[in-house]
């Protein structure tokens, strides 16, 4: 019921903005009453909060404690609490170039707002402290979703929302650059300089000053029509990545370090070898500010783009493996993830083939060895190379020729810069931090505005490291001790709040102390360590002996359990291995599969540390809980380096623990695995494992699962006879293990597949019949569009085309409503084949365009096969022969490539049949008789009908009776 009485509402509002913390009495009475409290104060306090008890319905809500009172509701559950999370995940979506799902979530965040923040809310005390940090935050969330919008090409849409952000915060620099720009992307150039000129006098009249320069740089490229403010014409081009960290805000000093490194980087005259330099120094001194500032001043030099990765090499977590970053740059320049090697050698020979011809720069930072670079140099002198390291790497100087580029402390005068203060004190406080970076910005953080006398004073003997930590709350110290245990790069709110046992707002607070000091760094709502404070923070932790092992374990469970949850949004049907019950979590607010898919895409890095990092130090089981949580993501993103990597590691401890239902899952985790690059024979030797773990356990479900899995695998690769049998025994240890009737679905399409390959097509309606009726009762809607799909396909070759398109219209339906890109392929190309039948071939030749456009980004190569031998037919057709010979060969080799043997023998009959009508009549021979073998020990009758048709064909040109073959 709504809450009327006023001093209610600032009661309420109080309690939900700290939800989950203790507000004390001292706070509450201050937000009530300002300075004119009543006489009898607590007793008041405590009649409101028996009222609100009442109003809320629930006295629980509201916890007495014995300072004062705690709102006990999820932080999510509170407006301005899920305004920052939601905000945070569509942060790390855009930074992972997932723009559309930033876009989606910043407008989830910002809907949240209804209005100016506690505009009800009668207590002028708790609005100072509040509205200007709620304004702000939601400012600043504004700023971010514009520039996400204008990356995405929206800039006339966006014209009125940033007329209506100026008109109400007419001195914020930023919405007037993005109007400028949005104005001037739409041909409203005049428009554009116009705003520069109304907000030039709005700053004059109001403060007396003039733009900043970001402003005035941007009116000076409007002016000149630059170039760079042209609209995307598709965001992130994958020939042009970009990805380098942020340039350092107010960087100090190294001019003539800064143009050393750019000259020898980007030499006026050309070469024949690989620039590479080194820059080394002690740890804090400053390299990784250095690398990244040279980089952007230099990325017009660069036109291809900045590639960079920070390799980790002294990190007290895992160094990033070599096949990752290869794994990472290759998708960045554009190769589609099933297209990337899984052996280095082979990815780092592909790397260099693609950097031939372009002009990029690479930045690899923290290498620790030689061998950490090495399978990363281009072999292109235009590209050239900028590594950091603590070490000289000799070996990278002596053999590859690189130049070292030695990082000494600052100068004097750059060491008062950093502390921006002056005089005889802050002489003695530079030289007291050795000049050293890392050190003079924690000291800068501790001084502030204060005394850097008082600050000696307190400093003595110590370093301004110690002092930073002793200046720290118990609590933050003991945060910060803790947090050594996060094993990969970066964290969030909630890890910190797991891994300490602290509330999500206890964490937040706690790090704003931790930021502030300088001891962690934030950006975009997650936190990082220094390596050198990372080490700190662990001899913290043993010299206060924190329960490092008990926060391992609490983190590990956060990061199972947040996995969990995705897992639930993003692949609910995918069978998982069941989490036990354990201690209660605090995470993350996700409630979508938008939501599921930023959040494990921000924290991939992490998840993959985690379970290497479980699986070498304990507790081992997290490591194959969590790997087999991920395998579904792993699939929808195709991240197969990390996919491979996390199942060896969850493998390797769960057969070393024992555990034969975790040995089990990762055999089915590599299984699936290996049939989604193709290697079927890999991938029935780990499914045939997993059988046989699953039988010795007695779990008929799971056996059933991995069952029906092999079945279809061994159907793609032609073993027909061995799939019937795998289907079969699948489907009836389903039924005996009592499971769901839903669970059937993917059981009954397999065996439909089976019966239209055999020809048994009556046999296959009534199985995807039965599927289709499951899927609808069910609401699955993947299974029901693969059903229909395939009754489209059974109908075509009963010869029913019409029914058949009733069939596939209705899957297209289906799968474009649902954003099913791969399944639109597929129905796209089963449209296309009935449109051949039909005699229609160009619209056949324009369906399989469509198809192959749904295919681009990263479809599936058995689809895509099958989508080159329907589009060649079409051109086969038209009389395009060569252009269909191509096609053929295309489908041919790819089909080979993956053990695709279906998709090898209908590509070698339309091969065939093309190379007859060109007059290679010998050839063509050659072809159909090896599609007729193939097609006859594998048993696909259909499609070994069309072979011996087309072997007859030939041997009639040849003037052979065909009655021989």
């Amino acid at each position: 019921m709504p809450v009327r009485a006023g001093k209610h509402r600032a009661l309420l509002a109080a309690l939900s903005l700290r939800a989950g913390r203790v507000v004390s009495i001292g706070e509450l009475v201050s937000f009530l009453w300002g300075g004119d409290p009543p006489a009898r104060t607590r007793g008041t306090l405590q009649t409101y909060v028996m009222r609100l008890r009442q109003l809320l319905g629930d006295p629980s809500l509201i916890r007495t404690t014995s300072d004062g009172y705690r709102l006990v509701v999820p932080p999510e559950q509170v407006d301005v609490h899920r305004f920052t999370t939601t905000a945070g995940l569509a942060r790390q979506a855009a930074q992972s170039g997932h723009l559309a799902d930033a876009a989606e979530l910043y407008a989830e965040a910002l809907a949240l707002w209804r209005g100016p923040a506690l505009s009800d809310v009668p207590s002028e005390v708790l609005r100072d402290d509040e509205v200007p940090r709620l304004a702000e935050r939601l400012l600043v969330v504004h700023e971010e979703r514009n520039d996400v919008e204008l990356a995405l090409g929206n800039h006339e849409r966006l014209v009125p929302v940033l007329r209506s952000l100026t008109a109400d915060h007419p001195l914020r620099e930023r919405f007037w650059a993005q109007l400028m720009v949005a104005l001037y992307r739409g041909s409203r150039q005049a428009e554009a300089l116009e705003a520069f000129r109304l907000v030039d006098r709005l700053l004059g009249e109001q403060l007396g000053i003039e733009p900043g320069a970001a402003l005035r740089e941007l009116h000076q490229a409007i002016l000149v029509g630059d170039p760079s403010l042209a609209a995307p014409t598709e965001r992130a081009d994958p020939d042009v990545p970009d990805q380098l960290p942020p340039d350092v805000p107010g960087f100090v000093g190294r001019a003539g370090l800064v143009d050393r490194i750019s000259r020898l980087i980007a030499p006026d005259e050309p070469r024949t070898a690989v620039p590479i330099v080194t820059l080394t120094g002690v740890p804090g001194v400053g390299k990784t500010a250095l690398a990244v500032h040279v980089a952007h001043r230099l990325r017009e030099r660069f036109p291809d783009g900045r590639l960079y990765v920070d390799l980790r090499g002294y990190a007290s977590g895992p160094a990033t493996p070599v096949v990752e970053v290869l794994t990472r740059f290759l998708r960045a320049l554009g190769v589609p993830p099933e297209q990337i090697p899984v052996d280095s050698e082979e990815q780092s020979g592909l790397f260099r083939s693609l950097l031939a011809g372009r002009r990029m720069l690479l930045v690899l930072d923290n290498a620790a060895a030689p061998d950490q670079v090495r399978p990363l140099l281009p072999g292109a002198a235009s590209c050239p190379v900028l590594v950091t390291s603590r070490d000289d790497l000799r070996g990278l100087i002596a053999v590859d020729g690189a130049r070292r580029v030695g990082l000494d402390v600052f100068e004097p005068h750059e060491s008062l810069a950093v502390l921006q203060r002056s005089g005889q004190a802050a002489q003695e406080l530079a030289r007291r931090c050795g000049h050293l970076p890392l050190t003079l910005h924690i000291a800068a953080a501790s001084v502030a505005g204060g005394s850097v006398a008082r600050y000696l004073e307190k400093l003595g003997d110590r370093r301004p490291l110690d002092l930073a930590h002793a200046g720290l709350t118990p609590g933050a110290r003991r945060l910060f001790a803790l947090l050594s245990v996060v094993p990969g790069p970066d964290f969030s709110t909630e890890a910190a709040a797991n891994a300490a046992d602290l509330t999500v707002p206890e964490a937040a607070a706690l790090l704003g102390q931790l930021t502030r000091a300088r001891l962690v760094s934030a950006d975009g709502g997650r936190y990082a360590f220094h390596d050198e404070l990372a080490r700190f923070a662990a001899e913290m932790a043993e010299a206060g002996n924190e329960d490092v092992a008990a926060a391992r374990v609490r983190l590990l469970e956060f990061y199972v359990r947040a996995v969990d949850h995705c897992a639930e949004l993003l692949y609910p049907d995918l069978m998982r291995l069941p989490t036990p019950a354990g201690r209660a979590v605090r995470l993350p607010r996700i409630e979508t599969a938008a939501q599921a898919r930023g959040w494990l895409d921000a924290e991939r890095a992490n998840l993959t540390a985690a379970i290497r990092s479980a699986a070498e130090r304990g507790p081992a089981a997290m490591s194959w809980r969590l790997a087999d949580g991920l395998r579904g993501y792993l699939w929808i993103g195709k991240h197969v380096t990390e996919w491979l990597s996390t199942a060896r590691y969850g493998l390797d401890a769960a057969h070393e623990q024992r555990d034969v239902a975790g040995e089990a899952a990762m055999h089915q985790n590599l299984g699936t695995l290996h049939w989604r690059l193709g290697d079927f024979e890999t991938s029935v030797a780990h499914y045939t494992r997993a059988v046989e773990l699953h039988r010795m356990r007695g779990d008929l479900a799971s056996e059933a699962e991995v069952r029906g899995n092999l079945g279809v695998v061994r159907l793609e690769a032609g073993d027909l006879a061995s799939a019937r049998d795998d289907l079969e025994t699948c489907l009836a240890l389903k039924r005996e293990s009592g499971g769901p009737r839903s669970a059937e679905t993917g059981v009954l399409t397999g065996l439909g597949v089976l019966a239209i390959e055999t020809g048994e097509l009556a046999e296959a309606v009534d199985l995807l019949g039965e599927a289709l009726a499951i899927s609808v009762e069910h609401g699955l809607r993947g299974s029901e569009i693969t059903a229909l799909t395939l009754l489209g396909v059974a109908s075509q070759l009963m010869g029913e085309p019409q029914r058949a398109l009733t069939h596939l219209s209705e899957a297209l339906r289906l799968a474009t409503e649902s954003g099913f890109r791969e399944a639109a392929a597929r129905v796209l190309e089963s449209i296309a084949s009935v449109r051949l039948d039909l005699g229609e071939h160009a619209e056949a030749l324009e369906l399989a365009d469509r198809a192959l456009a749904e295919l681009r980004q990263d479809g599936d190569q058995r689809i895509t096969t099958n989508v080159l031998v329907v589009m060649a037919s079409a051109n086969r057709g038209l009389g395009s022969l060569r252009t269909a010979d191509e096609q053929f060969q295309q489908a041919l080799t790819k089909a080979r490539r993956i053990g695709y043997l279906p998709g090898e023998a209908r590509a070698l009959v339309g091969l065939a049949s093309v190379r007859r009508l060109l007059g290679q009549v010998a050839e063509a021979r050659t072809l159909a008789t090896q599609a007729v073998t193939l097609t006859s020990d594998l048993g696909l009758r259909i499609t070994e009908r069309h072979a011996r048709a087309e072997l007859a064909a030939v041997d009639r040109l040849l003037g052979d009776d065909p009655a021989r073959t």
